[in-house]
This record gives structure tokens, C-alpha cells and sequence, in this order.
């Protein structure tokens, strides 16, 4: 395979992971991770290094959007932003210390648990849920558009969430994923927030958890500009389009993608990581 057509497989590649991350709150690298280690046999680290740069792409082309359509809630993202960030940063010293194929099956043990958890039901009616007192005070409390109006809603566990927030940081600078899988979950199941104000909270969260990490990997050089670009067009090109149709898509269908592709892709980087094929 020459250098083009090397090229228009990531480019396309990166195109609909930036496509389903921008749907489903995932930031794109959660796919192109094991696309580009897999498919196209780019090594493990390089292939995290050209994901974090799709991730903050993922959030520059998606996050706008939500943010003009009114579903972010950005003084929640702006504050879960300090745990992922400090995350992120020893995250991405961690994965220097270890080895490919352990990072490959702490990323499938990541993405079955999030397919787990992505199955459970959870009702988008808020409405009976008290206010949490430390998110009053925070004023996290916002409110979103439906097909009947604006609809409020109270944020819940603030504790619980910032500390999975670190978590999520840490897997982001470890696996490059930006994070958004974890971010979503716990928003979601946790703090009880609608779930399209998740994904796109979400969305605004991960450029930032990205670019923390996105440094040290830079500093290690395994970020290639010529990997790198491709990556970055055809994510942030699917991104804006990813983004467009969420505001038409139903929830339920939102959470069978989620689920159903970070499943497979889940048992395929297991798989990998366990039989050294990285």
C-alpha cells in the first residue's frame, strides 16, 4: 500500500469515527485507537498519540455546535475539567512505564464495562429528582431543549462524578480514547443528567482532557504529523456531521451504537493485547 492510499484508508477511517464519536459522546478515539493499531498495523503508541490530536479536533468541530444549539452545559464541563485534566496528565506518564499489549487489554476491560453500564435503563424524565445541594451552590443546574420546550434539570452526586472524572482523565491519557465513554457514563448513571446533555457536554470536555495529555506524547515524539493529519481532517470532518444529526436522533438509538461498537471493539483489542499481536 503506498502513501495515498495509506492516507485515504485513515482519512476514511477517521471520518466515521469522528461521525459515531460526535453521535454518541465517545470523541472519535475510542474507534480510531483500534482502527489504526488493528487495521492499519500502526504502532500502539503512535496510533494514541494521532488520537489525541482527533480527539480535541472531535471537540472543536462538534462543541460549537452543541453549545449553539443549547445543550451543553458548559459551567458543569468548565468544572469537571480540572479532574480530567489532572488525570489525563498521569495517565500519559503511566503509559511510557508499560507495555502495548497491557494497554490494549486495559482498553477492552474499559469498553466492556462502558458497553455494560451503556445498557442500563435510565429514564430522560427528571423531573422528581431533588436538587443536590453542592451542586446548587455551584449553580450546576441548567436546563435543555426538547420537542415541547425548555426542560430543566438538577445535577446530582457532584462528588462522585468529579472523582470519576480523574478516573476518566487517566484512561484518556493512557489510551488516548479522550475519555468520553467514561465522561458520558458517569454523567448519565451517576449525576443523572439527560443524556444528550452528556454527550455534548461531553464533547466540550474531551479537547481539553485531550490536550493535557496530548503534550508529554508530543514531547516522547509519538505524535507523526504525517499520521496525524489525515487523522485529524477526516474526524473533525465527521464530527460536524455527527454533530448536526444528533439534535434529530433518538436517545435510545444513540445508546445501541454506543454499546454495540465499543463491544466489538472491546473483545478485538483484548484479543490483541493477549496474543502480543500489537
Amino acid at each position: 500500500m503506498n502513501t495515498l492510499d495509506f492516507s485515504l484508508l485513515v482519512w476514511f477511517g477517521s471520518l466515521s469515527a469522528g461521525f459515531l464519536g460526535a453521535l454518541t459522546g465517545l470523541g472519535g478515539g475510542v474507534v480510531i485507537v483500534p482502527f489504526l493499531s488493528v487495521v492499519c498495523r500502526v504502532d500502539l503508541h503512535y496510533a494514541i498519540g494521532a488520537s489525541l490530536v482527533s480527539v480535541i479536533a472531535t471537540s472543536s468541530g462538534a462543541a460549537s455546535a452543541y453549545v449553539k444549539e443549547g445543550y451543553t452545559n458548559m459551567r458543569l464541563g468548565m468544572f469537571l475539567e480540572i479532574a480530567t485534566t489532572f488525570g489525563a496528565i498521569a495517565g500519559a506518564v503511566v503509559a511510557a512505564k508499560i507495555s502495548t499489549g497491557a494497554i490494549a487489554i486495559v482498553f477492552g476491560i474499559v469498553l466492556l464495562y462502558s458497553a455494560y453500564l451503556s445498557r442500563k435503563p435510565y429514564s430522560e424524565n427528571i423531573d422528581n429528582l431533588p436538587p443536590d445541594p453542592l451542586a446548587t451552590r455551584l449553580k450546576l443546574n441548567s436546563t435543555y431543549p426538547t420537542s415541547t420546550g425548555e426542560q430543566s434539570y438538577n445535577v446530582r452526586g457532584v462528588p462522585f462524578g468529579f472523582g470519576l472524572m480523574f478516573i476518566a482523565g487517566v484512561f484518556s491519557g493512557l489510551l488516548g480514547i479522550g475519555s468520553g465513554a467514561l465522561k458520558v457514563l458517569a454523567m448519565d448513571q451517576i449525576m443523572h443528567i439527560p443524556f444528550k446533555v452528556s454527550t455534548t457536554t461531553s464533547n466540550f470536555m474531551i479537547g481539553v482532557t485531550a490536550a493535557a495529555s496530548a503534550g508529554i506524547y508530543l514531547n516522547r515524539g509519538y505524535i507523526d504529523p504525517g499520521l496525524a493529519m489525515p487523522v485529524m481532517l477526516g474526524v473533525l470532518c465527521g464530527a460536524v456531521l455527527g454533530a448536526r444529526v444528533l439534535v434529530r436522533a433518538r436517545v435510545q438509538l444513540l445508546r445501541n451504537i454506543f454499546s454495540g461498537v465499543i463491544l466489538v471493539l472491546a473483545l478485538e483489542m483484548i484479543y490483541k493485547g493477549l496474543t502480543g499481536r500489537l
